[in-house]
């Protein structure tokens, strides 16, 4: 009989950070690349945690995996939540989300490319979109957190872009177990198309 195995903590060193002004940068739209980005309102839940996991993996998010269906449903389909997905020739390449806290207040919650469609100069220009969706629901600030097992640029991209740091604090994160991974692996291929 095999041994559950509970993964080691890793040590966790979070960065708060709030923009209090839309940014002024302006990029034009990467060449070369035919690119779309579509709002998801009622995004699929097995597409959902698809993005999750493309964008995600490499950099240990796992909160929203360890979520079952209703409270995931509940968390995507809440007015105040939207979740957009960036396609890059005709696939999906990232996706941003955004969480109106009050009327004052946006978090950008989740911002990635997938692997595939890092390299292709479309970072910059698809984070100053994600700016730019946040700004439009009209708040008096944009916060995100970013953390050290985020990709190595996040913090300075984040303050290229007029973000200042607000805060940090230090947690541990436990990494997902080989019978979480085999969990979600029979969800997915589980779950209805």
């Amino acid at each position: 009989m095999a041994r559950k195995v509970t993964p080691a903590p890793i040590a966790v060193h979070i960065t708060a950070l709030e923009m209090t002004a839309p940014p002024k940068q302006s990029l034009p739209v990467p060449v070369n690349v035919h690119t779309a980005i579509l709002n998801a309102p009622d995004i699929p839940l097995a597409f959902y945690r698809f993005l999750y996991r493309q964008v995600g993996s490499r950099w240990h998010w796992v909160d929203r995996l360890r979520m079952d269906d209703e409270t995931l449903a509940a968390t995507l389909h809440d007015k105040r939540n939207s979740v957009t997905v960036l396609y890059v020739n005709g696939a999906p390449a990232g996706f941003f989300e955004l969480l109106q806290l009050d009327g004052d207040v946006v978090e950008l919650t989740h911002f990635g490319l997938f692997e595939h469609a890092l390299g292709l100069g479309i970072g910059k220009w698809f984070l100053l979109q994600t700016l730019y969706a946040a700004w439009t629901l009209g708040p008096k600030r944009v916060s995100v957190t970013t953390n050290n097992l985020d990709h190595p640029r996040a913090l300075q991209l984040y303050q290229m872009f007029g973000f200042s740091p607000v805060g940090t604090q230090d947690a541990q994160l436990v990494p997902l177990s080989d019978a979480e991974l085999l969990e979600l692996a029979k969800r997915d291929c589980l779950a209805p198309a």
